[in-house]
């Protein structure tokens, strides 16, 4: 997948791809995510939480590219890209999405998601989906003003049934 960097600079925001050098971030910027918001993602703290660090470095060279969002070098949030095995070829999902409660409202979400739209298209994806919480009201309205379209597929969360979700998609444009 193609990296993206120079363009994701801007006042005192950076969004940078998860390296080898930057895996404890991640791994930091991923706990608080799931002790933040649970009901976000399909993992559970625990489970990440007892990782250990060569499981960390492993993931985040493998499970395809990963953001963090710097403000004045303090993490705020992160989003990645994972195309799962039974997915159409063109189409890619954005996983682990998350942006820190100082920081949203604040422009780091549309920029975490660009980045991903970004290295999407350039790596050839024609489709990004994702899924997202019927409760998180805010992020679907932020997909919606982003341009995500619902799919129909409607699904729970593996650990909480009570969960339910929606998938969402986008259409990127031909590459020119």
């Amino acid at each position: 997948m193609t990296s993206v960097s120079d363009e994701s600079r801007r006042g005192g925001l950076v969004v940078e791809l998860v390296t080898a050098d930057s895996w404890r971030t991640w791994r930091d910027v991923r706990l608080a995510a799931l002790i933040d918001s649970p009901r976000a993602f399909w993992e559970q703290y625990a489970e990440a939480a007892g990782r250990t660090d060569g499981e960390w470095r492993e993931r985040a060279a493998t499970t395809g590219p990963t953001w963090l969002a710097l403000d004045d070098g303090r993490p705020v949030g992160t989003v990645g890209l994972w195309h799962a095995p039974d997915q159409p070829a063109a189409e890619v999902l954005r996983v682990g999405m998350w942006v820190a409660s100082v920081a949203r409202g604040t422009g780091v979400a549309p920029r975490l998601v660009g980045t991903a739209l970004t290295s999407a298209a350039a790596s050839g994806f024609r489709r990004v989906a994702l899924d997202v919480a019927h409760e998180n009201g805010r992020a679907r309205a932020f997909y919606a003003r982003m341009g995500f379209r619902a799919t129909g597929a409607v699904g729970r969360m593996p650990w909480d049934p009570s969960v339910t979700e929606e998938t969402l998609a986008l259409d990127l444009p031909a590459a020119s």
